[in-house]
């Protein structure tokens, strides 16, 4: 398990990290790659969209460009206080502040789960995606991006040491043993030589 995947590290990195957070952010995952995924999921205007580590709220600003409310969820609250600078805290943003392992909604609340940025510091993953799956209507869809793992031996060591990186391979276990049937995966750059994230789409049961 990475350094960062403790929940109470994790925390304490992005108080820090929060203030630079929407400067760094581009350079791995950017508008492009954020409206790519939307896109993906094909949302349609009266669809209710969660957002799972919603942080600053640079996902949750590209999810209002297709639904009214999004709710946004984040363990952090020094993430979430530059998201309530951006939304109020009262707007068309829902905030909670929780655990992606234990999320505080019924089951089949959303028709949509969004997740960007956020599995890496999972201690749990698949009880993560358990709980996505879980919040999810039938037929509804669950999207999450994480960092695709590195092909330099040197680099896949200081990833490891870090947080979680994984495969197509790693996400097709996580995904089925989470009780997921139909997903596909897509990668996605910045710009070539940038970190690539691995961007998986699955689709609950009916």
């Amino acid at each position: 398990m990475g350094v960062l995947e403790n929940k109470a590290r994790a925390r304490t990195f992005y108080k820090y990290l929060s203030k630079v957070y929407d400067q760094i952010n581009p350079f791995i995952w950017d508008e492009r790659m954020r409206d790519e995924a939307i896109e993906m999921l094909e949302i349609e205007p009266d669809d209710r969209v969660l957002d799972i580590g919603c942080g600053t709220g640079f996902a949750t600003e590209g999810l209002l460009q297709q639904v009214e409310t999004v709710y946004g969820l984040d363990q952090s609250p020094h993430q979430l206080s530059k998201a309530y600078q951006k939304f109020g805290k009262h707007g068309n943003v829902r905030f909670h502040l929780g655990d992606a392992e234990r999320l505080p909604f019924k089951d089949e609340s959303f028709d949509v789960v969004w997740s960007s940025g956020s599995i890496e510091y999972w201690p749990n993953p698949v009880d993560a995606l358990e709980e996505c799956r879980r919040l999810a209507k039938p037929g509804g869809k669950v999207l999450i991006v994480g960092p695709d793992y590195p092909n330099s031996t040197v680099f896949q060591k200081m990833a490891d040491a870090i947080m979680l990186f994984y495969d197509e391979e790693e996400a097709d276990r996580m995904f089925e043993a989470a009780g997921f049937e139909e997903f596909e995966h897509h990668i996605q750059q910045s710009r070539p030589g940038s970190p690539r994230a691995i961007t998986t789409i699955a689709r609950v049961p009916e």
